[in-house]
């Protein structure tokens, strides 16, 4: 019976061996290596932004706001529309989070004490800008992502 048992465990110890080369006699079979997550094309076109917004005059459209889109979520009080108006830029190629041209020729008017910071993640890649209203390049930055951002005056 002994031979027998021992036949067994060699040929079981074969066919661990085969099925996984990473098994060995001594200890038994080490673990596989776990397999790593791919980057999904989703994860890729997720966004997850943080906008603080500041300066309006109007309570209700100042504070932090966390926006999460694919899906619609988070703290904006408009998530559905400003992801719906960031997929639309995105889809005609713009990028919303862009600086003003230090040589654009910009309308010297005022559109207010308002400011805006967003961070976070669009379209797979890292943001952190601000949005003034201090002329009239800035304003109209700001107005092209209503309603990310706020509407004001």
């Amino acid at each position: 019976m002994l031979r027998r048992l021992a036949l067994t465990a060699v040929a079981s110890l074969a066919a661990l061996s085969a099925a996984a080369p990473a098994a060995t006699a001594v200890g038994g079979p080490l673990p596989l290596p776990l397999p790593i997550p791919l980057l999904q094309d989703d994860d890729a076109h997720h966004t997850r932004l943080t906008v603080t917004v500041s300066g309006t005059g109007d309570p209700s459209a100042e504070g932090v706001f966390e926006l999460e889109c694919g899906p619609a979520g988070g703290s904006h009080p408009a998530a559905q529309q400003a992801c719906d108006r960031l997929a639309e830029l995105a889809g005609e190629g713009a990028d919303p989070f862009a600086p003003v041209p230090r040589d654009a020729m910009c309308t010297q008017q005022f559109g207010g004490q308002a400011t805006a910071r967003v961070t976070g993640t669009w379209q797979g890649r890292s943001i952190d800008t601000a949005f003034d209203r201090t002329n009239g390049c800035a304003i109209s930055r700001w107005n092209g992502l209503r309603p990310v951002l706020p509407n004001v005056r």
